[in-house]
């Protein structure tokens, strides 16, 4: 685990672009680098080894016709600002996967995609993703009911050799993170009210999940130094603000 701890942690950060636009990091695993850009809000893209991993893509954050093709497109769940059917669209080539929830698959027709439900496991183009809950618990709307309900939505878990990366969609600080049999290496972690977690929520999670390293995204406009004053004693977390409002 030290070593593992040790590797993330050597990983550079790096203000690269993507066609001179995103800044992103450089994280050392197992079986070579990782690279994630910062797209904006909830929206990410992965480089390992010669795959590229869209998460997310919508094109309020990005000119998906301008950005690389994917080989993998993961969407966490159906609101607008997280699935953009014109952004899939303009990623796609032959061989692309696509991973999305029941509920966003069920609002397309003849569209080919990977439906997985919260629990669901499967390798695809040799990345092991863990579909896991992403859900309000506190925060609701006028009428009750929540901002994202139990098992519209997913977060993933993504295996690159050794490394586990957490994409939390939009959820709050859930039970089945405790529940969770695997260690979490890097975490994203949404913070923005009334639709996610607070600051201390998010400390909290983070103090379950125990990341090397915790981005918090989709952030809005909460003060992610609020997160950073939170997490100011654990020692082995690091919490590396990117540009992910």
């Amino acid at each position: 685990m030290k070593a593992i701890f040790a590797m993330l942690l050597a990983g550079i950060a790096l203000l690269q672009p993507v066609n001179g636009q995103f800044e992103s990091d450089v994280i050392k695993t197992s079986e070579g680098d990782l690279e994630m850009f910062f797209i904006g809000h909830g929206t990410l893209m992965f480089k390992f080894k010669d795959l590229v991993i869209h998460i997310d893509p919508v094109m309020g954050e990005a000119d998906y016709s301008t950005q690389p093709d994917a080989d993998l497109i993961l969407v966490t769940h159906q609101h607008g600002d997280h699935m953009d059917m014109t952004a899939i669209n303009h990623l796609l080539k032959t061989g692309t996967r696509v991973v999305m929830t029941e509920t966003c698959k069920e609002q397309l027709e003849d569209f080919e995609a990977v439906a997985m439900k919260n629990g669901d496991m499967e390798t695809i183009q040799g990345v092991l993703i863990h579909a896991i809950p992403a859900n309000n618990i506190v925060h609701t709307r006028s009428d009750g009911q929540a901002f994202h309900p139990k098992g519209e939505g997913n977060g993933y878990i993504l295996k690159f050799g050794t490394t586990h990366v957490l994409i939390g969609g939009d959820t709050e600080n859930i039970p089945e993170f405790k529940e969770l049999n695997v260690h979490v290496d890097v975490a994203f972690l949404p913070m923005n009210l009334p639709y996610t977690m607070t600051p201390a929520m998010v400390a909290d999670a983070a103090r379950t999940l125990k990341p090397a390293i915790l981005y918090p995204y989709h952030f809005g406009e909460t003060d992610p130094q609020e997160l950073v004053d939170q997490l100011k004693d654990e020692k082995e977390i690091e919490v590396r603000i990117r540009d992910l409002k």
